[in-house]
């Protein structure tokens, strides 16, 4: 028997394309047209339906789930620009047919007609998200980037000059669904040829045998000096249920011993020693710390128990939160933070070096890029993978490549 909710769900989407197909109607598509209209919209309205049925809080977000989602996303947001207008036309045309209705009582139709231009018009514009929603579905999620920074310091220790790591996030390993171009992708980074792979948190959706079908594609990942790694909020299995307590403990477990079978080092409220020619460099990691309602474990006390102030630090930290919250007001300065976390919202507008924008800005201040404040850095990645919308538009993969130098002091 059907629930309230789902009976409220078909009458309001009934609602919608009964709304929309006016647009439909008003520009005089021929019945070709209008087949192929309304069998796209009940093949993906059916494949939505159908993925929500099958859905389960124990399994989460699986690749059919958020192609379905992702097709319905975009449906919805071309239809909702197409009732935009028709919505602000008949505010124009309600008085019209008010006053008619009043004062010409012969008439027999009150109402103008819509003008074809605003349905075209309408039809047009939300024909350009739609488009780029299911491109960013086919090709944006794998179009990753390269993006190249050098940052001077005058704390870095001299045997670091020329220091490279190149930086990876959120790779959400439960999304994938193509071998090659994750392999492309694994390729990219090896061919940055870093002194250090740091991963700063999300390698899984939710469970970690998510993992187990690229951790032979992963652990192809080569830097001379290491691979390290810390968790985040993804990582802990949070957002789906579990039998018992134990089995969770235990799937968090085995990601971690996942992960250190592909070589990477963990760093739970912990930091590692990179060490050259009697220097060196401190590689801190953080277990998740997030504004709000996210999970707060991460220790950064804790992790620089064995760290001196005067230290060149890097600290791992995969909520970008973390920085302004706990980072900055500490009393150690942290040169260089690494985050990740929000994606970019997978979703916005770049133009590198001139404009950035996203929804996600109204979320978090630091969201994409480097940021700087009291001399100390914070890179927020833009995430390898993707979760949610299967599909990027404006913000690509990212896989960063970070260049340390030391300042030159003026005499």
């Amino acid at each position: 028997m059907l629930s309230l909710r789902w009976i409220f769900f078909f009458a309001f989407f009934g609602l919608i394309q009964w709304y929309a197909f006016q647009a439909v109607k008003t520009i005089g598509f021929n019945k070709w047209m209008i087949s192929i209209y309304s069998l796209t919209i009940a093949i993906i309205f059916g494949n939505f339906i159908y993925q929500s049925l099958l859905y389960t809080r124990a399994t989460g977000f699986t690749p059919n789930f958020s192609v379905a989602m992702g097709m319905f996303l975009a449906l919805f947001i071309f239809q909702f620009i197409l009732i935009l207008f028709l919505a602000f036309e008949d505010l124009i045309r309600l008085p019209q047919g008010i006053y008619h209705y009043f004062v010409e009582k012969g008439e027999e139709n009150y109402l103008p007609s819509r003008r074809k231009f605003i349905s075209q018009l309408a039809f047009t514009l939300g024909a350009i998200p739609f488009a780029s929603l299911l491109l960013g579905m086919i090709r944006g999620k794998y179009n990753y980037k390269v993006l190249h920074y050098a940052l001077e310091f005058d704390d870095l220790p001299e045997a670091f000059e020329g220091f490279t790591l190149t930086q990876i996030s959120d790779i959400h390993s439960g999304s994938f669904d193509n071998a090659d171009k994750v392999q492309y992708g694994v390729d990219l980074i090896n061919e940055q040829k870093s002194d250090v792979i740091l991963f700063t948190g999300d390698m899984v959706n939710n469970k970690a045998e998510e993992l187990l079908p690229w951790k032979d594609t992963f652990a192809q990942l080569k830097a001379s000096m290491g691979k390290f790694s810390v968790l985040g909020n993804h990582d802990y299995g949070d957002y789906v249920e579990w039998s018992s307590k134990e089995e969770k403990e235990q799937n968090l477990a085995s990601l971690i011993q996942t992960q250190e079978e592909m070589g990477f080092s963990m760093l739970l409220n912990e930091t590692h020693f990179l060490e050259k020619d009697g220097q060196r460099l401190a590689l801190v990691g953080v277990e998740n710390w997030g504004k709000g309602g996210f999970k707060k474990v991460g220790d950064l006390d804790k992790a620089v128990e064995e760290v001196n102030e005067n230290d060149f630090k890097i600290l791992l930290s995969h909520d970008p939160s973390h920085w302004e919250e706990k980072v900055l007001p500490h009393p150690y300065p942290f040169q260089l933070t690494l985050s990740g976390h929000t994606h970019g919202m997978q979703f916005g507008i770049e133009i590198p070096g001139w404009f950035k924008w996203s929804p996600v800005k109204w979320r978090y201040k630091q969201w994409a890029g480097l940021y700087t404040e009291q001399q100390q850095w914070i890179n927020v990645n833009r995430g390898f993978g993707f979760l949610g919308y299967p599909g990027r538009v404006g913000i690509w993969p990212e896989i960063t490549k970070i260049t340390l130098k030391r300042s030159i002091k003026e005499v």
